[in-house]
């Protein structure tokens, strides 16, 4: 059965895309702990990151550095932090998230954005992604 991270790759689900290339997808999370709080996903479906095969794993972290370098040139932060967790929902994703204090990497925390200031910072996100 396709996860809801297939969906959204299918595009039955949409999204805010920050980054995309042939194999991943970044977009940003809908309840999000910190303004900024991205999903890097391969699009291939794999329950769990460490099922990866080492090169698609290699590539995936590659493309996450990149996304996470975009963030930090867009959203005020002292770092990006990344964290691989992936109970939610059972397909690879790594969560990059701005920090500003280890508070941020709170997951029973989140902030409210509308769908104007998701669609801004996608926008603002994409236009640093090099």
């Amino acid at each position: 059965m396709a996860t809801i991270f297939s969906k959204i790759i299918s595009g039955e689900i949409p999204s805010y895309k920050v980054a995309e290339t042939e194999e991943f997808l970044a977009f940003l999370d809908i309840n999000p702990n910190t303004q900024g709080h991205t999903l890097c996903i391969p699009k291939k479906e794999v329950n769990k990151i460490f099922d990866l095969d080492e090169n698609t794993y290699t590539r995936l972290m590659q493309f996450s550095r990149k996304v996470a370098i975009a963030l930090e040139k867009t959203v005020p932060c002292k770092r990006v932090g990344m964290t691989v967790i992936g109970l939610e929902v059972p397909h690879v994703h790594v969560h990059l998230i701005p920090l500003n204090s280890m508070g941020n990497m709170d997951f029973g925390k989140k902030v409210n954005m509308s769908k104007e200031e998701f669609e801004q910072l996608a926008a603002e996100i994409q236009s640093n992604f090099e």
